[in-house]
């Protein structure tokens, strides 16, 4: 099977203040198109399996396929770079830096990719603006605009390199139940009209019924 994004038995410990298990033999795939969702208790180590999807830690054992590449034992910069292109990350809060116009925060991520010319860049940027239906905030600063409008910015700079996956830690964890179902809604189209995988973690039962497949976890493990 094709999968954008693979694991085979990740294993994590935490050192700290004793040597902790929070990881135990996590295989799992995600297919081209598809809209996960990962849920479980807090605690039961959903974020730190995002982290280590996203490349963000490396500090596990087992194996990691980005595309049906080895991801695992990468050097750092390289990772960096593989993360750029491929992989578009939308978190609770938006950081977005505020003193800077909606549309300089979204080339951010091309501009340090650095394969576009800026005029390329200004013009994909201005396309996933437009996508989300917030063209006309492109020259406000940051800071001037709503919660919702944020985390779709948020979202416009995750998809600025074109990702072969989205994913998200806890999205809609900041917002009211009209933009949730906002940022729900521009999920979905993502995965219907650009064939976008995304996973997700959330702790909205609403929401994950709706994705395609929910992986539970428990007490570091997935639940079949």
């Amino acid at each position: 099977m094709d999968f954008v994004l693979e694991t085979k038995n990740i294993n994590k410990y935490f050192d700290q203040p004793v040597k902790f298990h929070v990881l135990k033999d996590i295989s799992l795939g995600i297919r081209k198109g598809e809209f996960a969702s990962i849920m479980g208790k807090s605690g039961s180590g959903k974020s730190t399996l995002l982290y280590i999807l996203s490349t963000m830690d490396t500090d596990y054992t087992g194996e990691l396929f980005l595309n049906n590449e080895l991801i695992t034992g990468q050097k750092h910069g390289k990772l960096s770079q593989i993360r750029n292109k491929n992989i578009g990350f939308v978190f609770q809060f938006h950081y977005l830096l505020s003193e800077f116009s909606v549309l300089e925060n979204v080339m951010l991520p091309a501009k340090k990719l650095g394969e576009k010319s800026l005029a390329e860049i200004e013009h994909d940027a201005m396309e996933k603006l437009r996508m989300l239906d917030i063209l006309k905030l492109a020259h406000q600063r940051a800071s001037r605009i709503s919660g919702g409008e944020k985390q779709r910015v948020a979202i416009a700079r995750a998809l600025i390199n074109n990702p072969a996956i989205l994913m998200g830690d806890e999205p809609t964890g900041n917002l009211d139940s009209h933009n949730s179902e906002n940022v729900f809604s521009i999920f979905k189209r993502l995965k219907e009209e650009e064939d976008l995988s995304l996973l997700i973690v959330t702790h909205d039962e609403d929401f994950a019924k709706r994705t395609d497949r929910i992986i539970q976890m428990e007490d570091g493990r997935i639940l079949d």
